[in-house]
């Protein structure tokens, strides 16, 4: 039985800062299919559409009827463990740090056998488990296997806190804490276990509700930052920069126009230089400094969280220069994601549908509520997901957007 993580001792400032080493990464274009559903926390497998085969490891053509007509499919994971070994050696740099490792071949109901990690929660072979697949700190899918029956401290599983960015006992910083979704974020980190939250606040001299509440948190800590002040973000990197092992930018500006509806270029300029200038300032600064620490003993820096909107998939004319804004941001931050990784720090891209907020109370229901959006991000934090979609909204529009984007596109220009 995994027992609950101890908040870890202070660092000695003596020794030096472990340098990150990754685990093997190279994957073949079949294989990434995988790592493409477990992006978004699912376990798929390839099923032959003509014998209905399912196969491990990924292939171009069936092995049983060489159909090359495969699809990546969700699989259920109910397997059993027919043998396991501990690795007490290894000559991969990253596994080498990290010995013991467990490792077990499970036979899975679906059919084929696959060789996956295992928790420590799970009983000695021959028993019952349940795979998964997960992200690993090179980015890439790996399988996992869970016991059957979840426990109270399973996150707290030495291997599984490797695979994911855990809030518990890490220092974390929220960009934006004046917004319900903001202070939304701030209650549920402290909940998850976060040692420090530092939570900025762009105008101190404003009385804004909900902000007294969590500044009376013993965790939190109220510091200056404007997004838009290149100077107000170079100060606060330098303050506490390497200290910072999670960065959530929820920063944004919403307006809900388009292009005809409001003449000027006033409210689209002060959405991009938050929601996406306001990002590149904060990478800039900050973005270096995770990276230097992605392997600093048990608590290392660990993930980059963005605030998008699902409106970035495909422009939503009513809120037409914020969707352009959002789509902006959206690019860059796949382009931080790719720099981020060679240092194992995960890039979270958070896509929710319309929020419950001023800028939406227009919009009929369903709408996500700011306490469900800050369960969203924390789950991801958890189990090491990179793409989250929070909403029935998002999920559908996510959905209609793989199936054509081009009919979702005119669906939109039409009021659909």
């Amino acid at each position: 039985m995994t027992m609950p993580l101890m908040k870890p001792r202070r660092k000695n400032p003596v020794l030096r800062t472990r340098q990150m080493s990754l685990p093997p990464s190279a994957r073949g274009r079949t294989a990434l299919g995988m790592t493409a559903a477990a992006a978004e926390g699912r376990f798929e497998l390839q099923v032959c559409r003509r014998c209905r085969a399912v196969q491990y490891p990924p292939r171009d053509a069936c092995h049983r009827c060489l159909s090359s007509s495969l699809k990546w499919t969700p699989q259920a994971g109910a397997g059993e463990l027919l043998a396991e070994t501990v690795l007490h050696h290894s000559n991969d740099p990253f596994y080498r740090e990290r010995l013991p490792w467990r490792l077990g071949l499970v036979q899975l109901v679906a059919g084929p056998t696959v060789i996956v990690h295992l928790h420590g929660d799970v009983a000695s072979a021959p028993t019952k488990v349940r795979v998964g697949a997960r992200l690993d700190r090179a980015g890439a899918a790996v399988l996992i296997g869970f016991p059957p029956q979840e426990s109270e401290y399973m996150a707290d599983d030495k291997m599984l806190r490797e695979m994911a960015s855990d809030p518990k006992f890490r220092k974390i910083l929220v960009t934006d804490g004046k917004t319900e979704v903001g202070q939304a974020i701030v209650k549920a980190l402290v909940k998850a276990g976060a040692e420090i939250v530092w939570v900025g606040h762009a105008e101190p001299w404003k009385q804004l509700g909900g902000i007294g509440d969590i500044a009376a948190l013993p965790q939190v800590a109220l510091v200056p930052l404007d997004l838009t002040d290149g100077r107000s973000v170079t100060e606060l990197a330098g303050e506490i920069g390497g200290k910072v092992d999670i960065v959530i930018n929820n920063a944004e500006v919403h307006r809900a126009f388009g292009i005809a509806s409001r003449r000027g270029i006033d409210a689209a300029r002060a959405e991009m230089d938050i929601n996406y200038f306001g990002l590149l300032r904060l990478a800039q600064e900050f973005g270096p400094a995770l990276r230097a620490r992605s392997a600093d003993g048990e608590t290392h820096a660990a993930a980059w969280v963005n605030l998008l909107s699902v409106y970035a998939l495909t422009n939503f004319p009513p809120h037409g220069t914020f969707s352009a804004s959002k789509a902006a941001a959206c690019s860059l931050a796949q382009c931080l994601r790719a720099e981020m990784r060679t240092s194992g720090i995960r890039v979270i891209n958070v896509f929710p549908g319309p929020i419950d907020d001023e800028w939406n109370q227009n919009l009929p229901p369903p709408k996500v509520a700011p306490a469900a959006l800050a369960s969203a991000i924390v789950k991801a934090l958890k189990e090491g997901i990179e793409d989250v979609y929070p909403g029935d909204i998002a999920q559908e529009w996510l959905e209609r957007w793989r199936d054509d984007p081009k009919v979702l596109e005119r669906e939109l220009a039409s009021g659909g």
